[in-house]
């Protein structure tokens, strides 16, 4: 569990406790390795960035890394204001694309078939 209403955090988020410890023995494990080259080339999924999970200074660590490596990401990121998610939403090989109740049924299968093409020179990679 990473947060609830009676864990006591710190951090707390609204009226939850959140558990950092939860972040580092399961989302840490699972990032780490796709930020290495042995990863060149495959897609990493996150849900969700979000304060929660950037409560967790490692995580926050683990994600610039994955953005940093030869990876495609695909994550969900909190509409919120804040300085990690505002400087990954500026980075220019980053593609914000907003999730709506009209377009929530086909965006699944429209940012798959968009991985699935191979990368031409120059265009930019399929972060965001």
């Amino acid at each position: 569990m990473l947060a609830h209403v009676d864990l006591p955090g710190p951090p707390r988020v609204g009226k939850y406790g959140v558990d950092l410890g939860v972040m580092e023995r399961l989302a840490l494990p699972s990032l780490r390795p796709t930020a290495t080259e042995e990863a060149t080339g495959r897609l990493v999924l996150i849900d969700e960035l979000g304060r929660m999970e950037l409560a967790c200074t490692a995580f926050r660590h683990a994600v610039d890394a994955l953005f940093a490596a030869e990876v495609d990401v695909v994550a969900t990121v909190h509409t919120h204001r804040d300085p990690f998610t505002d400087a990954l939403k500026r980075r220019t090989d980053i593609e914000v694309v907003q999730l709506t109740p009209a377009n929530r049924d086909v965006l699944p299968g429209e940012l798959a078939a968009r991985l699935q093409q191979p990368r031409t020179h120059g265009s930019p990679p399929s972060h965001g």
